[in-house]
């Protein structure tokens, strides 16, 4: 289309509500909440939201498909949103994280989407390789525009696009994009090898979960490592073994991961073998069990434990969950504190972001005075420093350390 004949810049205005919750800063405007659309918006291109006075509100990326329509990158007094723009937003999300991590940790995040001002995209480190997560497909137009901006911002080997799976047709069908695709650099040949507090780890970036591991939990990581010396320590939903190496390290006299996933299992041996020239993780006693964690912690374990790790896939993916959720985890910690031994120390995790930090600790601490054992609440913690929350609907981890007699 010539540029002469451009449409007109898309235009919404809001209901009363929706104006209060985007000047409160909540980056997601949904559809039900637009009462006025000067024409059809296509996805990924930007939207500009005015208020009841016809005063600029708020802009965002439009997305024609989902129910969040428009995701808010700047509300306020209006701004140029150009090259220059973006360059100087991915420039503050970076500096927010110099200094967080020295040369032994190569892992983590570099853009935690709404917390860093990209709504629907994160973007994670792995040494050398950098992988780019979409939630939306408004992100989907902009592609070659981003990966142009990341190579001249942040120095790579290469960059992999990781989508969604609602996402996934229509990045093929209209925009030629796959899970897993390169974008730049050359083919993966395996797992990326990549530091986390001086452990070696792998991930899986084309295929795994998340974007190939699961960098939030690395402050709990490494909590674990100072509580696990002399104890035997059983990881439960543990894929690839992260809490268990750095028990391992910590001084487990043994580790135990459990998980319901040959192929995690697998991954955890591999991690473990990654990480053999450190005397403690040699020296510790590794075995993996196949199976249902509820099940298997139901039928009672062979031997207790003195440090149980319970760090579960989320329970409550959608609102609906939430009772049910909380339930599962109520068991779930009524079942880890069975397996513990005098002294032990249960470390409870939850990744639902429809459950509450203050339910699930709640459901926890219920559990443990069900127990009728004494306890006492040595901490909790929530987000890693890298992962930043701006919103309810971002505020998913959260973690409880209890101790057991």
């Amino acid at each position: 289309m010539p540029p002469s004949h451009k449409p007109p810049r898309l235009r919404l205005r809001v209901t009363a509500a929706a104006e209060s919750i985007i000047r409160g800063g909540h980056p997601w405007l949904f559809a039900d909440s637009i009462r006025e659309q000067n024409r059809p918006g296509l996805t990924g291109e930007l939207a500009v939201i005015y208020d009841r006075k016809d005063k600029f509100l708020a802009a965002g990326l439009f997305d024609s498909d989902s129910p969040i329509r428009v995701r808010i990158l700047h509300a306020g007094k209006p701004e140029t949103i150009d090259a220059g723009w973006w360059r100087a937003r991915l420039d503050r999300a970076l500096s927010r994280r110099r200094g967080l991590f020295d040369d032994h940790t190569t892992g983590f995040r570099c853009l935690n989407g709404e917390g860093d001002g990209w709504p629907g995209l994160v973007l994670d480190r792995y040494h050398t390789t950098l992988v780019l997560k979409l939630y939306t497909a408004a992100w989907l137009p902009r592609l070659d525009e981003i990966v142009q901006l990341l190579n001249t911002s942040l120095p790579n080997e290469r960059i992999v696009l990781r989508l969604s799976r609602n996402l996934q047709q229509i990045a093929a069908t209209q925009f030629s994009r796959a899970d897993g695709q390169i974008l730049t650099g050359p083919p993966l040949t395996g797992p990326v090898i990549f530091q986390e507090s001086g452990l070696r780890f792998e991930a899986d970036v084309a295929r795994g979960q998340k974007t190939g591991f699961f960098l939030d939990q690395r402050e709990n990581r490494r909590l674990v490592e100072t509580l696990a010396g002399g104890r035997p320590v059983l990881n439960a939903f543990s894929f690839s073994g992260g809490f268990s190496i750095y028990a391992a390290r910590g001084g487990a006299i043994s580790v135990t991961d459990l998980d319901i996933s040959a192929h995690a299992l697998t991954s955890a041996k591999r991690n473990f073998q990654l990480n053999q020239s450190i005397a403690a993780v040699a020296a510790c006693a590794h075995e993996t069990v196949q199976a249902d964690a509820f099940e298997w912690l139901a039928a009672a374990p062979p031997r207790k434990f003195g440090l149980v790790v319970l760090d579960p896939p989320s329970f409550a993916k959608r609102e609906p969950e939430r009772a049910g959720a909380l339930r599962a985890y109520a068991r779930l910690a009524a079942l880890g504190i069975n397996a513990l031994g005098r002294d032990g120390i249960l470390v409870a995790a939850s990744c639902s972001a429809h459950v509450t930090a203050a339910e699930f600790f709640e459901a926890v601490r219920h559990s443990a005075a069900a127990s009728r054992r004494e306890f006492s609440v040595l901490q909790t913690t929530l987000h890693a420093p890298d992962h930043p929350a701006n919103c309810k609907e971002m505020e998913y981890l959260k973690a409880m350390y209890l101790k057991v007699i």
